[in-house]
């Protein structure tokens, strides 16, 4: 079957949200099946790294119900506008574009109470009325589990995006991690990798690496699905000031770890080798 076909027996293909697409080489989905493991913070560092290296980066934040983008760029008082009928992503520097439900709300403050059908609606919004332009990676903050969110963002997508999985290393993490890959799998979503975050914790006085949570989790569940192990991230205690000051953009800590991991992330062949026009 070809590739037309296919998006003729899909229900869910949108021929606006293909056309936007069309102009982003690379979609990754960071994805989890639980809340708690790092996956936004994992999500700004990437999108932070590839602007470092000169890419044309998207972030889109798709936690309707808990958006942290915004707080940890620093720009929660932004509001969307728009033009034309597109939505205006907020500028972070000149190669970062993102998106995030947070920019909508009058206050931080205010919950989001939508049942599926709404949040189905704003993610099609996300993904049709943006106006990314080109972009060499689309970077989407999913939310935990594998509910409306998750499952309307890769079926609306059409096999354009890559999963990458976090998890931390404790058993009750790694169980809960196993679901997001056998949704990947229901889904034919392809996994890009496993990072194994808060692997340790790094000692802001000795240096000394302590395990708190084990380690070791991420990689064998890897291993154990057949799938590409990426590495591991440490606590940094100063990450957690970073992010809720805003200055994760501007922030240095793990970056040898990390960036190590985002390199293989973004270097690895998948069938014939990464869309790299």
């Amino acid at each position: 079957m070809n590739n037309t076909e296919l998006k003729e027996n899909n229900p869910f293909y949108n021929p606006e949200i293909e056309s936007r697409m069309e102009n982003i080489k690379n979609i990754f989905l960071i994805f989890s099946g639980k809340g708690g493991v790092g996956k936004s913070t994992i999500a700004a560092k990437l999108a932070s790294h590839l602007v470092l290296e000169g890419k044309q980066v998207g972030l889109l934040d798709v936690d309707i119900h808990g958006p942290s983008i915004p707080t940890l760029f620093g720009i929660a008082d932004k509001k969307l506008e728009t033009k034309k009928n597109n939505l205006e992503p907020i500028r972070v520097g000149e190669n970062l574009k993102v998106i995030s439900i947070g920019f909508l709300l009058q206050s931080e403050n205010d919950a989001v109470i939508w049942r599926g059908p709404l949040k189905t609606q704003m993610i099609i919004s996300f993904l049709r009325d943006v106006e990314w332009g080109n972009l060499d990676y689309l970077i989407i903050d999913l939310p935990p589990g594998t509910g409306d969110e998750s499952l309307s963002i890769c079926q609306f997508l059409n096999g354009r995006a890559e999963a990458v999985i976090i998890t931390t290393p404790q058993d009750l993490s790694v169980k809960d991690v196993q679901k997001a890959i056998t949704f990947c799998g229901q889904l034919h979503i392809p996994i890009a990798g496993i990072i194994e975050n808060m692997s340790g914790f790094i000692c802001p006085h000795c240096g000394e690496n302590v395990d708190i949570f084990k380690t070791g989790g991420g990689e064998k569940l890897a291993a154990k699905s057949g799938v590409n192990f990426l590495g591991r991230i440490p606590i940094f205690p100063i990450i957690v000031e970073e992010s809720d000051s805003g200055k994760i953009m501007e922030s240095k800590t793990g970056e040898d770890e990390m960036a190590k991991i985002f390199k293989r992330l973004t270097t690895y062949e998948k069938g014939e080798g990464r869309n790299e026009k």
